[in-house]
């Protein structure tokens, strides 16, 4: 493996009843908070009052954003940040899922720069400092609870980009499975999709001697694959709620990749094509991740069929590497498409009328990905074979 450095400085507060920390957590910060939601769903559900309450225990004068979106615009960080500027915001409190964690950043972020957030979000300048800002997840999907990074969408220009900073951190998240209950049967569906897919983005690498990393990896995905159909079938069972909100955690803080870096080309494209159409960020990766294995499974046909054999359960016996490979591919598609996900582009009316602009997007910073350098042929072909 690679030499490495871990850090990871968010409190991680897990369990049944841990709202109630809040108000602690909040003694560490300033009074003036930006509450930040997206649509209201936290209304409908009773958290966004309870949170309410806790803040007016805490004595916090409550600033609030809502409406932040499921692909979050630089259009609402613009106006979160322009609340912390004129108000003298001293803390940010995002209460809901990876959107408006990942909007929260880029708002702590833009908060502490002089010039267009923009810059930070396109990597033109480094965010060197933030506003402190912690987070009460409500969905089990990106992991934004627990690491620096953040996606934005300039909807102006059609282009999506992830980013982040040892700034942008949360410096503690709450995560109570029973406020995912409320999680329609779509959006947990997605959510799965989601935190199995940044595991299959750390585990395709081609760094030697990762044993323990890839066992890691391997049981995250078969815990998921074994309680995620379950729990698609039974929204507001605690157990299953528990065991997917903590997969979804661990898929993306930081664990499973000490010593080796990831490829991240299969959301390099799906940010292409959201940034253009605007779909589910968990929707496209779910249509374009199995195409990406076939586009690129030559480059190291043994850690494909590893894959299928220890997490889908190919019997090898009899067969070529390839074919293992291979046979894992569609069982990882069928297991996609039995929860209820696309699996082409044409589930969300995407035909081939915009493949070239989708690969032009995506091959903005040029040519991208570890496991195999895409070029923009790889980029048309993979979206081609989505259609």
């Amino acid at each position: 493996m690679n030499n490495f450095t871990f850090y990871n400085p968010t409190k991680l507060i897990f369990g049944k009843g841990q709202l109630d920390q809040l108000k602690n957590e909040l003694e560490h910060y300033g009074k003036k908070v930006l509450l930040v939601y997206g649509g209201g769903s936290i209304k409908r559900n009773g958290l966004y009052d309870k949170v309410l309450a806790i803040l007016d225990e805490a004595h916090a004068e409550v600033h609030e954003l809502a409406g932040v979106e499921p692909n979050p615009r630089l259009t609402t960080v613009k106006k979160g940040i322009a609340i912390c500027k004129e108000q003298n915001i001293e803390f940010l409190l995002a209460v809901g899922g990876g959107s408006v964690i990942d909007c929260t950043k880029a708002i702590a972020a833009g908060a502490k720069y002089d010039g267009d957030v923009w810059d930070i979000i396109t990597k033109k300048a480094p965010a060197t400092e933030a506003l402190p800002f912690g987070t009460v997840l409500t969905l089990a999907a990106t992991g934004s609870e627990m690491n620096a990074g953040s996606v934005i969408t300039n909807w102006e220009t059609n282009e999506k980009y992830g980013w982040g900073s040892p700034v942008t951190f949360p410096k503690f998240s709450i995560l109570d499975p029973e406020n995912t209950y409320t999680v329609p049967k779509d959006q947990t569906i997605y959510g799965i999709v989601d935190m199995m897919s940044h595991v299959f983005e750390q585990y395709f690498h081609h760094v030697s001697n990762t044993p323990l990393q890839d066992r890691m990896c391997e049981a995250v995905l078969r815990t998921v694959i074994e309680a995620g159909p379950k729990l698609v079938n039974d929204l507001e069972n605690y157990e299953l709620r528990e065991t997917i909100l903590y997969n979804g955690t661990i898929a993306l803080n930081g664990m499973l990749q000490m010593g080796y870096q990831g490829d991240w080309a299969t959301h390099n494209i799906e940010h292409a094509v959201s940034a253009v159409y605007d779909i589910p960020h968990a929707g496209g990766l779910a249509i374009l991740f199995p195409n990406w294995m076939e586009h690129t499974m030559d480059e190291n046909v043994t850690r494909v069929a590893q894959l299928a054999e220890r997490v889908f359960d190919v019997d090898a016996n009899g067969k070529s590497e390839k074919e293992v490979a291979l046979e894992g591919i569609q069982k990882l598609r069928e297991f996609w498409t039995s929860l209820g996900a696309p699996s082409r582009l044409i589930d969300y009316d995407i035909n081939d009328e915009k493949i070239d602009l989708m690969a032009d997007k995506a091959m903005a910073n040029g040519e991208f990905g570890k496991f195999k350098v895409l070029k923009k042929e790889d980029v048309v072909a993979i979206l081609k074979a989505s259609l």
